[in-house]
């Protein structure tokens, strides 16, 4: 009994790779049996038939009771809950609501909501917020991703993400990439398959993903918006009307006029805007001098007109420069903060992240868990 009770204590700590939460919490954990010479016989749920990460949680489960003193083997049994199984999975992960909801428009939530816009396509936006969301996550924060620009899809190849999310009935389960949860219509798509689809789909499938995906209780959740002012833009506004804006350009002057009109758009939806991102600032050449390749200033300058604009601080947050391996990273689906430590292009990228990440998160007008006795 006193190794049974060592070994269901060493599987608490096997997180479930896709839920990031202890089996033992999530009812996967059906039965312990110690059988003669210290052979520990596990037997797990698996969520649904043919989990892609079953390998994972039997390795997991394999090393852990495996370390304890006094277990010769182990063997790990895998199973599938039933319909009454994942019914008690789905209204514990919705903390008890017991129905599908938008988890970021309740009272309670405190995650903060970047949309991430620009004004034209080819400006870096979804590398800037692919950085930004790995760099949190280094920082022990929970983070997520949602790829909201459905025609120009790119996050899973930026995140190295190959795998299909995991559907528990309606309930879907993001994949998991450098800490952070990830979703995209790309995963849902065969190949480089285009998306095709009208204002009313496109708003259909954001709100899929904030209602169906599971992302738990999220620090930051960042949205890679489509350029410009269109659908998606419109729908963020209405879904996440507490979200904030984070505008990123390019120094040349001609792509900071046209940003300006994605950060404008929140003195018709109401959003805020928090700051302003420049990319591609510059060329930093093997003897120190810098190539200003798109020129100077835009970002200060989009910067200045907002807060004009809005009435309101929008503050330049940083000025990226130009690297090669910011590419490179990319193209292997391994983001720069990751890959190149040492590089400027990730030291600023990360100097952001941290600044967005000190914000405070404001109570204002929240309900708190006190009563009066």
């Amino acid at each position: 009994m006193i190794l049974e009770e060592r070994v269901r204590a060493a599987l608490a700590a096997v997180i479930d790779p896709e839920l990031r939460r202890p089996i033992t919490e999530l009812g996967m954990v059906e039965s312990i049996v110690v059988g003669a010479n210290g052979v520990v016989e596990v037997g797990v749920l698996l969520t649904i038939q043919g989990c892609p990460l079953r390998e994972t949680i039997t390795a997991d489960v394999e090393h852990s009771v495996g370390a304890l003193d006094g277990v010769g083997a182990v063997e790990v049994q895998l199973g599938v809950m039933n319909e009454q199984q994942r019914n008690a999975l789905k209204n514990l992960l919705r903390g008890g609501a017991g129905q599908r909801g938008n988890p970021f428009t309740t009272e309670d939530s405190l995650t903060r909501v970047y949309a991430v816009a620009s004004g034209k396509g080819g400006v870096g936006k979804s590398s800037v917020t692919v950085n930004l969301a790995t760099a949190m996550a280094a920082e022990g924060l929970r983070v997520g991703i949602v790829d909201a620009d459905v025609y120009g899809f790119s996050v899973p190849a930026l995140m190295g993400i190959t795998q299909a999310p995991t559907r528990v009935d309606e309930m879907i389960l993001p994949p998991v990439a450098f800490g952070v949860k990830v979703i995209s219509i790309g995963m849902f798509v065969k190949t480089n398959q285009p998306v095709a689809w009208r204002g009313p789909m496109l708003h259909r499938a954001l709100e899929q993903f904030l209602t169906d995906v599971y992302f738990g209780d999220l620090d930051a959740l960042f949205l890679d918006l489509p350029p410009g002012t269109g659908d998606i833009a419109i729908s963020v506004a209405q879904l996440l009307p507490h979200s904030e804006l984070l505008v990123v350009t390019t120094p040349q002057s001609a792509a900071a006029d046209v940003a300006e009109r994605a950060g404008a758009m929140a003195v018709q939806t109401g959003q805020r805007v928090v700051g302003v991102v420049e990319n591609m600032s510059w060329l930093e050449l093997p003897d120190g001098e810098r190539l200003e390749l798109f020129g100077a200033g835009g970002g200060q300058i989009l910067a200045e007109r907002l807060t004009h604009t809005l009435g309101t601080s929008v503050p330049l947050l940083g000025s990226v420069p130009v690297d090669v391996a910011l590419r490179q990273g990319g193209d292997a689906g391994t983001p720069l903060v990751l890959s190149n430590s040492t590089s400027p292009a990730a030291e600023e990228l990360r100097s952001i992240a941290r600044g967005l990440a000190r914000r405070p998160r404001g109570l204002d007008g929240r309900k708190l868990p006190v009563s009066v006795r």
